[in-house]
């Protein structure tokens, strides 16, 4: 999560895209190696300081959190910008930063949400996979009504909560899902360690009896009509009331008056190829 975030784009004037976009488009590796006088030295190590900066991002330490609700039935979950997979909040290290303080600073960023007052030191699950250590502090008793909504521009897609009897547990395969069809391939690993954690913690909160709390969306991004990103809190209530609202254009000129262009597609598909 660390490095460069862009700040919104402007909305595209005449149909042409952003200029921070037709910026981007001008420049590449090689072309800011070939005009700055500082980095020409290394132009024809450039394949060599690729593969170097790739191998460093590999081994950086992840930290984050494992939010649970009041009932420790349910965990909070995000989906990146671009991703269809499920992941807890979480990211890279900076140097020289505690464990702790890169989870707390992490998970403000992808959810908004402090979780300093909650957060216990020795609370945490820790795995390694291939060079890079990952621990996840167990953050419990978070209220399930709490407002989330990410910090940084276009890199959490969708906050939502999710029960933890419909995540599968720790999984051989390369992309686990739930029982809802949901990917979790960077969930399931630590599922087994936290049921262990639960055994032995009980929730503060006694579980209601009846029907069991259902996950919900509890944040969402949208993309409005003129392609650029607008994001808006979403809940399962309000959806139905978006929903009914957008269906009710009718007569003559309908199909003409609906018709948007997908710039927002358009533009994400060029960045995606021009920086493979």
């Amino acid at each position: 999560m660390t490095g460069i975030h862009r700040t919104s784009s402007a909305p595209s004037k005449n149909g042409l895209p952003p200029q921070e976009l037709l910026d981007d488009l001008c420049r590449s590796p090689r072309v800011l190696f070939n005009t700055c006088d500082v980095l020409k030295p290394y132009v024809g190590h450039l394949e060599d300081i690729f593969k170097d900066f790739h191998s460093y991002k590999v081994r950086v330490p992840v930290t984050g959190a494992i939010i649970l609700d009041e009932t420790y039935e349910r965990c909070l979950l995000v989906k990146g910008w671009k991703g269809t997979s499920w992941s807890f909040p979480r990211g890279k290290k900076n140097k020289d930063e505690e464990d702790h303080t890169c989870a707390i600073r992490e998970v403000l960023e992808e959810t908004g949400f402090d979780v300093s007052k909650f957060l216990k030191k020795d609370d945490h699950i820790e795995m390694v996979f291939g060079q890079q250590r990952v621990r996840l502090y167990i953050v419990a008793g978070v209220k399930d009504d709490t407002a989330f909504a990410p910090l940084t521009k276009k890199e959490i897609s969708e906050i939502a909560w999710h029960r933890l009897d419909e995540l599968l547990p720790d999984s051989n395969d390369v992309i686990s899902r739930g029982i809802t069809g949901l990917k979790l391939y960077m969930v399931s690993p630590f599922l087994s360690s936290l049921r262990a954690w639960l055994s032995v913690h009980q929730s503060p909160v006694a579980r209601k009896h009846g029907a069991p709390l259902k996950g919900m969306c509890v944040w969402k991004a949208k993309t409005n009509s003129s392609g650029s990103s607008l994001t808006i809190t979403e809940s399962q209530s309000s959806k139905a009331v978006v929903d009914s609202q957008s269906s009710d254009n009718t007569g003559p000129g309908r199909s003409f008056r609906n018709f948007r262009l997908d710039t927002a597609s358009i533009l994400q598909a060029m960045e995606t190829s021009f920086s493979a």
